[in-house]
């Protein structure tokens, strides 16, 4: 039997033939030692030119197509191609991983770049996105992600000299990058006028913000900030593909294969043409330069690199050579001398000279050449080439000695005989061609057996055989020369082969996989001497197996490098090296052969040498010699923990079912019950499954998990405590070296880690994201601030994090699964993990771990390991019984520790213990010389004190832990042991073994229960405080069930078998036995009072009754459909009570087993003696709302008859107040098992619940707590699923605001209701000389035609507006946000918000500044109160979250309010906005609630931009989170029915919800806001007016109305504790909207605003230094002052909106805004505030001057209009003559007529002349739709109309005569022009307004320019007129979509626009042109 291991002689990689410079660029450096770095295939090279030696980093698995150098020029980073391509970076010295960044880009990684200082590493993808990425790279951690370009990017560079900028460039683009937060926010370069938009294919960044960029069309473009600034033209003559910035300039070099040296200003210093050198040829192009003092490298498009000297640059070195594009196909090596021959689809062979590593000859051929081979003499070399056709070269000179060309398809292999005469040529014509090599090459043979193309030939020994393999898979034989196919096989036996390169044959039967059919090795040779074979496929796997390997899924070695398929492999001819070729990546690969007897001495050669090797993995396949594997470990690794249900998709399972059971909600459903359960005690341990789990804590309590519980128990007391904060299985426990913490890991389908604190049981840190299915076992560093995961998806997952911080350090996948983690004592950095057939030895490489497999001979599975007593020694336990001894990573020896599996193992501080399967302990010296001590677990030495009982001697140990002089030892019988040191042993706590755990009853009088279980055991429990077990009995077969008789003393038990037993009670010893049925008994019950029947339920439908004391059966339950699931006895002890698996209900009366029907009316009036069925209208409300996917399995009625309690398949036990009626009842919720709760059951008196878990093997018992005791404990129980439909409140506001959604202003659609087509897609009439074929000569004697626009009021000279600057905003948002209001320096500054503008407002000088960074509505804002950062503000927007982070998606912006800095910009996924935001205690932490459909909220590090935490919230709106004001891990977050207290542990949210229940008849409501008291006291307030209060999580009291409406907002001052709330309501004498009150919302007082308002609704409030800021929903802002209560109002605005009219005064700056809330408001901009407000009681349209100034016409939305007169106010004339909104209305310029423009089509003019009864004097008729604005002519005799349906008609004034000459209307001068419609406006519509219009624009004064403002928000600035379409424009950002107006101020000084969305008047100042 040949040897099926894998080979012991192994290849080193010894040299590299070629660089890639096909398709990339900027690839090739000097480091700092002066060698070269760059990569080929997937191998990164460093190759030392003064030595000619080559290193080589083998650490990426596919192609590498990117490099960066570090600034220290020692450090590479690469990127490589693929699904998942990763980033290595990497030392050129020692050629060892620093660090792996992974899991962001799909594709490949197209540039990387590191910045000035080293730290960050920027990197761009090849998805269709072309993301950027940048990297804190020493830790693997991702700074920030943004999408880069639609297109693909080319280069991408940091700026040296500006801190977080970068540059990329690529198709059609070049962007300019700012890193800030978490956001990359980029500028696109303004290519302008200067140059041509095109391809930038480089980049190199200078100071002062130029930026130098080599474009493809070889011109260098020169950029200042993001401009382009200059071009120097035709740097080169086209593409510049590189660009290198040293210390003396820039070097550049492109296709033309020039390099160019420029100076620091870029001035040319040199050019070096490379074609014209000697090593120079045409088409040369340079893909890569790198200038470094005078050299320079070069690297070239055909793989080569030069090395150029500057003072001799006419002489190139060609340092280095290879193949170019095209695939590599033809290998051949010289039979005599150490050469190789490739050629390639490039026309070229080459030599190459094994000894030098050098090309020694090249020669370039007509066709692309595929195949290969040198005669035997070494003298001719034959060329297979693609055509068909074959050459043959003298090897001497090259020159040709034939050229055949017999076929058409290409020739594909080609082997010349051993004896030299022939040459055997084969074909993709399916044949092979036989030529005589003598004969000049004449065909004399020919074979033709093959249906397909020929893949591989072999000549025999004496030249008489030819063996083929074809594409078909066929291995064929030929007689040669005469080319006759052998068909008889005999005469082949003997026939020995010269050489083997046939993948086919059963000598290499063991290159395929077992199982595969695919046919992807391309090429083997065997190694005859050495017995190897080489294979290489189409996954860059060099492969070496033995020689010959006869089975399949032969063992190998394998080494990585090339990346994608090789086609050839071959060894030299004296097999010293194997050569490779690479098909896509053509390089040539040299591996030095290191044979057997060599590879000992291998191990002790440099660390660069053996990395090679580490690549070398063994195959997977058995060995024959593997030990059998033991049974246990057998089950575990199939155990796989996968649920149906997870916990963590309960919420989601609820939502969907609730929708379903909407209607039953409504009705008023059961109250939880007043009485609770805490969790006593526990019996059990989880050792079947799990090892090591068990430990001493530092105050010397006992810590274990079993179920979901984490158990600390208390030795002395007997008692346990319980870490409750898991919902599923703990797989897995470690413990803190210094004792006090503990970590668990649990099943979950994003399985969580929960670090807690041993001794207050709460948690530390939760850790999730990364392990799927579960978490298998843990490590703490030594220390105590690292920890080690590993998970049980398929991966085995390992994870390092920093657990405090809640971060994953780094993370790898492993093949097998892994039974044990260690992380080093001495080197944290390094870890092992142990499992099935490996021992793997790990380091930290960045986000990555590293890991290799330890050496040794034949791969055993590995149960535990532990570290020795130095960093390199490791002690692992397998699964024979051995303990390796490692060093390094090297087995040293191997002792015999116990006779199977070892399980356990611990060191201690001068040797080690060990736990095995044999149930021995055994101490051992610290060399494992010799064991010092055995202890076996007996139970014979079982000490006094012992809590139960051995169940077997020897049983399997699976923990082992020291301390405190004992030794604890956990058993897979679910026992705990303490072993003392000097013998006795004694039992702690025990519970079933594995099997599920069903049967349960307790004792009729005394604190006893039984158990029965599938472990074939019965137990007897004591439940008083000795908490033990008293009796065990062993069963033939599994147990179901169990009865205790009315007298207590016999016990009755159901078997799996169908059999049942009655027991004596106390010695457990058979009193009776029946064997009835076949099926599962599955209930058994005495009937109550003397216990004279016995009911017995079985699966197979029936339930047998039987006579006690006659012992036979008396009756027969038939009738049942489906298996019986329970059975009650009435009190009689006449009636049986059945529930079945279908869900019926039956009735039997015994002891006959008659089938009664009882109506369900009588049943509730039986007198049942127990009740534990879970069918029936009593108990109708105990079924979940996702009862489709779990089962109530068993309920139990309290003997009190008050509480029924029950559990169900998702280890829930829940407590219901009895009867419950009605669907959905509401209860307490216990969670403590994991997998399904089996039984529960009260005690006889009610004090203890006792509960049995399936899966979890645990009884756990609980204490009954009934009503009195109501001080709640925490953790104790979760209140109901569903929250009370009851609509928690109606409030107008509030509703509202819950039911807003913000539009995104980019998104946003037209305002008004328009028809037809756009004006910039209408087609232009042609005027009528056009349309009578005209031509006007082109001087035209006409008169010139007139201004557009009457110019008089503006100075002499006419100066264009250059630009607007933003001077005041008159808004705030109040009616929608809140708490948005706040103080700064000390009172001396307020800060608030509308549309996208942050404003900050000085209230001694009343100005304004403005902070305008956001690019959507601003809903939210905060000031962080730490002393640390004065003035730093946190606002939020609106934003929707496309597939990435565009700028769309919504963000929060933390900024400075003084200097308006941005200091951080958070990208979140808040999709639809962030509405609440809110800074931590000591200001670091930012807290932000999203808008989004799952309302998550966040937790931020807002400096650095790191999202910490994020946890979906809430099923409905939360309006508000904040933190409490002493710390950085608690808030408090309040919503619609909501209110939850927060604790963030490491990355994880916890929370509570509020329980309601310790208040009578308290309900949920809606809450509004939240306020914080000393003591975690909390406030939050209601939609009702209450204010709620609460402790931790607990409701304590309740202020009743606080005030008579909603309390939208409540404000905790810091320094003195007093809490100011603001509220809805109406003024009166003694209340009002805003109140101060005490610490303990106690006593208060309450201030009145003056504001005139029926009802006040106060939407923020702040406290200041004896003044409080008010914020209202009428948009003011008041101080109120505390002493005297004196209200000032600071800003004010229109409440409701949109604000349609606007107009400004003809003489004065003051202007008018008329609103939809019914106001017109006086404002007047250099006193900055508001001068008047007129309150009309209707919403108002439009608003207009008359040209003196001294009237006001105001347009009604009903279609009234009225006249004012300004000096009084009084009104001089009101007229209502249409039914529908006025649109517009005018004065004429001479003051003499009125228009009014309606919504009904039409236009009405009015006399003013004839008095104010305003009598209609005519009106403008077939107008096509409503009018949008009007405007007159100079001279009053005609008017304007623009309409919705985007046309502009003129009128006659006053007869409304439409006039349609084009020519006529061309003469016209306007006195004002607001149109947006007409051929001189077109300009200002722009290409996106498909679904948004320009909705408003007026020409200046001047008539130089026009204003516009559109639907998306945006205010413009053009040159008037613009008549050309898309004309150029400046625009502004600030408000919200939907602009409604705009206008000159007069002398053009403003510009006043008025927003629509946002309620708002912005005033901007105008920026004339200078002279």
């Amino acid at each position: 039997m040949a040897d099926r291991t894998a080979p012991n002689c192994h290849l080193r990689l010894e040299w590299v033939y070629g660089y890639r410079g096909h398709q990339c660029r900027n690839n090739l450096y000097y480091t700092a030692a002066k060698e070269i770095v760059y990569f080929v295939a997937g191998v990164g090279v460093v190759y030392n030119t003064r030595e000619h030696k080559q290193k080589f980093y083998l650490g990426h698995n596919d192609d590498i197509i990117s490099l960066a150098l570090h600034p220290e020029r020692v450090l590479v980073a690469t990127g490589q191609v693929g699904k998942e391509p990763y980033i290595c970076v990497w030392d050129s010295y020692t050629v060892q991983t620093v660090s792996i960044l992974k899991d962001v880009h799909t594709h490949g990684i197209a540039c990387l770049a590191f910045d000035l200082e080293g730290q960050c590493l920027v990197s761009v993808g090849l998805d269709s996105k072309n993301t950027i990425c940048v990297w804190d790279w020493r830790r693997g951690k991702v700074l920030a992600v943004a999408p880069g370009h639609t297109d693909r990017i080319f280069d991408i560079s940091w700026d040296l000299y500006q801190p977080s900028k970068l540059v990329s460039c690529g198709v059609k683009h070049i962007k300019f990058w700012s890193l800030c937060g978490n956001a990359l926010t980029p500028k696109r370069g303004v290519f302008g006028k200067t140059g041509d938009l095109q391809t930038i294919l480089c980049l190199a960044c200078a100071k002062d913000e130029v930026t130098y960029s080599g474009a493809l069309n070889g011109d260098i473009y020169v950029w200042k900030g993001v401009n382009l600034m200059r071009t120097v033209q035709g740097a080169h003559g086209s593409g510049i593909f590189s660009m290198n910035a040293c210390e003396e300039g820039f070097a550049t070099g492109g296709r033309d294969g020039c390099v160019r040296l420029w100076d620091l200003n870029f001035k040319p210093i040199t050019v070096i043409d490379l074609r014209e050198t000697d090593q120079g040829y045409k088409g040369l192009s340079v893909r890569s330069v790198c200038w470094q003092g005078d050299h320079i490298l070069v690297g070239t498009q055909d793989s080569e690199i030069f090395e150029v000297v500057v003072h001799d640059r006419n002489k190139p070195f060609l340092i280095m050579q290879g193949h170019c594009e095209g695939e590599l196909w033809a290998l051949a090596v010289h039979p005599t001398k150490p050469l190789a021959m490739t050629g390639s689809d490039d026309r070229s062979v080459r030599i190459w000279s094994l000894i030098d590593h050098a090309l020694i000859a090249r020669c370039n051929m007509e066709e692309p050449i595929r195949c290969a081979a040198v005669s035997t003499d070494g003298i001719h070399l034959a060329l297979g080439m693609k055509d068909g056709s074959f050459t043959v070269l003298r090897v001497r000179d090259m020159t040709e000695v034939v050229h055949i060309k017999d076929r058409k398809e290409a020739i594909h292999e080609l082997k010349y005989s051993p004896d030299g005469t022939h040459l055997a040529v084969g074909s993709n014509d399916n044949s092979v061609d036989i030529y005589g090599v003598v004969q000049r090459y004449k065909k004399v043979g020919e074979c033709i057996g093959s249906t397909s193309f020929i893949t591989h030939m072999d000549w025999s020994t004496d030249s008489k055989y030819l063996q083929t393999n074809d594409g078909s898979g066929r291995r064929l034989f030929y007689r040669m020369p005469s080319g006759k196919e052998v068909t008889n096989r005999e005469e082949l036996k003997l026939v020995q082969w010269a050489s083997w390169t046939c993948v086919l044959g059963p000598e290499v039967n063991g290159i395929w996989l077992k199982y595969s059919d695919i046919n992807d090795i391309n090429s083997v040779d065997a190694n005859f001497n050495d017995q190897v074979l080489v294979t290489a496929d189409d996954y860059g796997l060099v492969k070496l197996l033995r020689y010959p390997c006869v089975k399949k899924g032969a063992k190998f070695k394998k080494y990585l490098g090339h990346s994608a398929h090789i086609t050839n492999a071959r060894w030299s001819h004296d097999y010293q090296w194997v050569i490779t070729i690479g098909g896509a990546d053509h390089s040539v690969f040299q591996w030095k052969f290191v044979p057997e007897r060599k590879a000992k001495e291998v191990l002790h050669i440099a660390p660069q040498e053996t990395l090679a090797d580490s690549n070398s993995e063994e195959s997977d396949s058995d060995q024959s010699d593997v030990p059998e594997m033991d049974s246990e470990i057998e089950q575990e690794t199939q155990l796989t923990y996968r649920r149906q249900v997870y916990k963590e998709d309960l919420p989601q399972l609820k939502e969907q079912c609730k929708e379903k059971h909407r209607v039953t909600a409504m009705k008023k459903r059961e109250r939880a019950p007043g009485s609770g359960v805490k969790l006593h005690f526990i019996h059990g341990y989880r050792g079947y499954d799990c090892r090591s789990n068990l430990f001493y804590t530092q105050t010397g309590e006992i810590v274990y998990h079993v179920a979901a519980v984490g158990v600390v128990y208390n030795r002395q007391q007997n008692t346990q405590r319980f870490y409750m904060g898991h919902d599923d299985d703990i797989l897995c426990l470690a413990i803190h070296p210094l004792k006090d913490f503990v970590a668990t890991g649990q099943v979950g389908r994003d399985s969580s880690i929960h670090i807690w604190n041993t001794e207050t049981l709460k948690p530390m840190s939760v850790l999730k994201g990364f392990h799927q299915l579960g978490v298998c076992t843990l490590d703490f560093s030594a220390d105590g601030k690292r920890l080690a995961s590993v998970g049980l998806d398929e991966n085995h997952t390992v994870v390092l994090w920093d657990w405090r911080k809640g971060e994953k350090l780094s993370t790898m996948g492993s093949k097998d699964k892994i039974f044990a983690v260690k992380i080093n004592p001495y080197l944290p950095d390094k870890l092992i993990t142990a499992g099935v057939k490996h021992m793997k030895f790990w380091h930290k490489a960045g986000g990555g771990l590293i890991g290799r497999k330890g050496s040794m001979g034949k791969t055993e599975t590995m149960m535990c390991a532990v570290y020795g007593w130095s960093e390199e020694m490791v002690f692992s336990g397998t699964c024979t019984g051995d303990i390796c001894i490692w060093r390094d990573m090297f087995l040293m020896k191997t002792v015999k520790a116990h006779d199977g599996p070892v399980f356990s193992m611990h060191t201690l501080e001068k040797g080690f213990v060990t736990g095995g399967k044999d149930g021995i302990v055994a101490l051992w010296d610290d060399t494992f010389e010799r064991c010092l001590k055995t202890y076996a677990i007996k139970r014979a030495v079982l000490a006094p004190g012992s809590k139960g009982l051995l169940l077997e001697d020897n049983p399997s140990i699976r923990a082992i832990s020291l301390g405190h002089g004992h030794i604890l030892v956990g058993t897979k019988n679910g026992e705990i042991l303490e072993v003392d040191k000097s013998g006795p042993i004694t039992l702690l706590v025990q519970g079933h073994m594995e099997g599920e755990v069903w049967g349960l009853a307790t004792h009729p009088h005394l604190p006893l229960c039984a158990t029965v279980s599938n472990d074939k055991t019965l137990r007897i429990w004591d439940l008083s405080p000795s908490h033990c077990m008293l009796a065990v009995r062993k069963l033939r077969k599994g147990g179901r069930c169990c009865c205790f008789s009315p007298d207590g003393k016999a016990l009755a038990v159901g078997l799996n078998d169908g059999s049942f037993l009655i027991v004596n009670a106390d010695t457990l010893e058979d009193l009776v036995s029946f064997h009835h049925r076949k099926d599962i008994i599955s209930d058994i019950r005495f009937s109550p009072g003397a216990g004279k029947y016995l009911a017995v339920a079985s699966g197979d439908t029936f339930v047998d009754i039987y006579n006690v004391m006659s012992s036979k059966r008396v009756g027969v339950c038939k009738g049942c459909l489906n298996y019986i699931t329970h059975l009650d006895w009435d009190k009689r002890g006449k009636l049986l009570q059945v529930n079945t698996g279908a869900k019926e209900q039956f009735f039997f009366e015994a002891p006959r087993g008659k089938r009664q029907t009882i109506p369900a009316t009588e049943v509730e009036k039986i007198d049942w003696s127990t009740w534990t069925c879970v069918l029936g209208p009593s108990v109708e409300g105990i079924w979940p709302v996702i009862s489709e996917v779990t089962e109530v399995t068993t309920a139990c009625l309290s003997n009190d008859r008050k509480v029924l309690a029950t559990g169900d398949d998702l280890g829930y036990v829940k407590l219901f107040r009895y009867p419950v009626k009605g669907k959905h009842a509401k209860f307490k919720r216990y969670v403590a098992h994991s997998t399904h709760v089996t039984n529960v059951r009260w005690t006889h008196d009610d004090s203890l619940l006792v509960t049995v878990g399936g899966g979890d093997t645990c009884l756990m018992i609980w204490a009954h707590e009934p009503d009195s005791h109501r001080e709640f404990k925490l953790g104790d129980s979760e209140e109901s699923d569903i929250e009370s439909e009851d609509d928690g409140g109606y409030d107008s506001d509030v509703t509202r605001e819950n039911e807003i959604t913000y539009t995104i202003k980019a998104l946003s659609t037209s305002m008004r209701p328009m028809t037809g087509v756009k004006p910039h897609l209408q087609l232009k009439e042609p005027s009528v000389d056009e349309r009578q074929g005209v031509v006007r000569p082109p001087v035209s004697r006409a008169l010139p035609l007139p201004e557009k626009l009457q110019t008089n009021n503006v100075g002499k000279k006419k100066r264009p507006i250059e630009d607007l600057v933003l001077d005041l905003v008159f808004g705030y948002r109040g009616n929608d946000c809140r708490n948005n209001v706040h103080y700064l320096n000390d009172g001396a500054d307020i800060i608030y918000h509308t549309a996208s503008v942050g404003i900050v407002l000085n209230l001694t000088t009343s100005c304004q500044s403005f902070y305008v960074e956001h690019s959507d509505d601003i809903l939210c804002l905060t000031i962080n109160q730490h002393p640390k950062f004065p003035n730093v503000v946190a606002t939020g927007q609106v934003g929707i979250c496309l597939l990435s982070c565009s700028a769309t998606s919504p963000s929060i912006h933390v900024w400075d309010a003084m200097t308006k800095q941005t200091l951080s910009v958070l990208r979140c996924f808040h999709s639809g906005g962030v509405c609440s935001v809110s800074f931590s205690a000591t200001g670091k932490l930012l807290l932000s609630v999203g808008l989004d459909a799952k309302h998550t909220v966040t937790i931020w590090k807002w400096q650095e931009g790191a999202k910490i935490a994020s946890r979906i919230a809430h099923s409905q709106r939360i309006f508000v989170a904040e933190f409490r004001p002493d710390s950085d891990t608690h808030f408090v977050s309040v919503g619609i029915k909501h209110v939850r207290f927060w604790t963030l542990a490491g990355r994880a949210l916890l929370s509570k919800k509020g329980v309601l229940s310790s208040i009578e008849d308290a309900r949920m409501q809606t809450m509004l806001s939240v306020a914080f008291g000393a003591n975690n006291l909390t406030f939050t307030g209601t939609i009702s007016g209450d204010v709620c209060v609460w402790k931790e999580h607990i409701l304590v009291r309740i202020v009743a109305k606080a005030h008579t409406g909603p309390v939208f907002t409540m404000y905790t001052t810091l320094r003195d504790g007093l809490i100011v709330t603001g509220g809805k309501e109406r003024p009166s004498k003694e209340g009002g909207a805003l109140k101060l009150w005490d610490q303990e919302l106690k006593r208060c007082r309450a201030f009145r605003l003056e504001t005139g308002q029926i009802i006040d609704c106060v939407r923020s409030v702040c406290r200041g230094k004896g003044k409080i800021l008010v914020g209202t929903r009428n948009a003011e802002i008041i101080e109120v002052g505390e002493k005297n209560a004196a209200c000032n109002i600071l800003v004010n605005g229109h409440m409701d909106g949109p604000i349609w009219g606007l107009g400004t005064h003809p003489s004065r700056d003051v202007f008018l805004s008329a609103a939809e809330d019914g106001t017109v408001r006086l404002w007047d901009i250099p006193e900055k505030k508001m001068l008047n407000k007129v309150n009309l009681g209707h919403p108002t349209r439009t608003i207009s001057y008359s040209p003196e100034g001294d009237m006001v016409a105001i347009g009604m939305k009903n279609g009234e209009f009225i006249i004012l007169l300004v000096a009084s106010l009084k009104i001089w004339g009101k007229k209502r003559d249409r039914r529908s909104p006025i649109q517009d209305i005018r004065f004429s310029p001479n003051s003499r007529y009125l228009a009014v423009g309606s919504t009904e089509s039409a236009v009405d003019f009015y006399d003013l002349t004839l008095g104010p009864q305003l009598n209609r004097i005519n009106c403008c008729r077939d107008i096509p739709s409503f009018v949008m604005q009007m405007d007159f002519s100079a001279d009053s005799t005609y008017i304007q109309v623009s309409t919705g349906a985007y046309k502009r008609l003129v009128y006659e004034v006053p007869s409304g005569k439409h006039i349609t000459d084009q020519s006529h209307i061309d003469k016209i001068t306007w006195a004002t022009w607001t149109s947006v419609l007409g051929d001189e406006v077109i300009g200002i519509w722009s290409r996106n307004t498909d679904k948004a219009d320009v909705t408003c624009a007026c020409v200046s004064h001047s008539g130089l320019n026009i204003v516009i403002g559109d639907d998306f928000g945006m205010v413009k600035l053009f040159d008037f007129p613009c008549p050309e379409k898309f004309a150029k424009h400046k625009r502004f950002l600030g408000h919200s979509a939907h602009l409604t107006n705009i206008r000159f101020t007069n002398g053009d000084r403003f510009v006043v626009s008025a927003g629509g969305d946002d309620r708002s008047l912005f005033v901007w100042r105008c920026v004339h042109t200078p002279h």
